[in-house]
């Protein structure tokens, strides 16, 4: 007779977990069906071989179980990626690195946060179109690499004047690292999640597919509306006033 005993319910706990967070991960980038159909394809690989015991078929689903890790690696590798780097950036974990490199972490204080809550709500009683990302644990180096590269203060005329109509630069994202505005100009990775409301423009798109790649925050300014919104780790806040704002770009990472 089995014996089922805590080792064998952690085992159960950490597979679920696992299964959850890659369900998770699969949503954000739009591959929940080839999530589905994996784990369709295991399904019938774990009947065949330990089920049915069909020792030729059996076979065959080996072969191509140890050929498929190989092609999910290689096919799924941003996904994989984006995994590890939240896993390293999650406030634990990145507490004992900081320990080890003997590094202090450095959050935005209200001093830093105020001009750029400030340009947002000027911006938004003009209705002038922004895309700002706040950098936090996860380093965004390849998103400031396709912009132009500023380091300035962070000032919050630079910042409405980045955004002008008529700047050349007001397209792009701006990114604010280090208590510096690093970028602007810079282009980001487009969520193609189903869930997002129609209503919402490519901005907010951008804003989403960085939050789901990092623990960034991204502020859009509505050039529809001049509605401030916020997108953080895959999830929208939207409508802010600048109290809102000014709390949730503060939060503790």
């Amino acid at each position: 007779m089995l014996e089922f005993g805590i080792k064998d319910f952690i085992d159960i706990l950490l597979v679920a977990l696992l299964l959850y967070y890659t369900y998770k991960l699969m949503k954000a980038s739009g591959s929940i069906k080839v999530f589905t159909g994996i784990l369709v394809f295991i399904l019938i690989w774990l009947v065949v071989t330990q089920v049915l015991e069909m020792k030729l078929l059996g076979s065959i689903f080996d072969t191509l179980m140890s050929v498929g890790v190989i092609a999910l690696i290689v096919l799924f590798q941003d996904e994989i990626r984006r995994f590890l780097l939240t896993l390293g950036s999650h406030r634990h974990f990145s507490a004992l690195a900081r320990f080890f490199s003997g590094s202090k972490k450095e959050s935005l204080q209200h001093d830093d946060i105020m001009p750029v809550v400030m340009a947002c709500l000027s911006m938004g009683k003009q209705k002038v179109g922004a895309l700002i990302v706040i950098e936090h644990n996860i380093p965004l180096d390849e998103v400031v690499r396709t912009g132009e590269i500023i380091d300035a203060a962070i000032n919050q005329r630079l910042i409405e004047n980045i955004f002008f109509k008529n700047s050349p630069l007001h397209d792009g994202a701006m990114v604010i690292s280090k208590k510096r505005i690093k970028a602007a100009g810079c282009i980001l990775p487009v969520s193609h999640d189903l869930n997002i409301p129609k209503e919402l423009g490519l901005r907010h798109r951008a804003a989403m597919g960085i939050s789901q790649q990092s623990d960034a925050h991204a502020i859009i300014v509505s050039e529809e509306t001049g509605a401030i919104s916020v997108a953080y780790r895959g999830q929208f806040y939207l409508r802010l006033n600048a109290e809102e704002l000014e709390s949730l770009l503060t939060k503790e990472n």
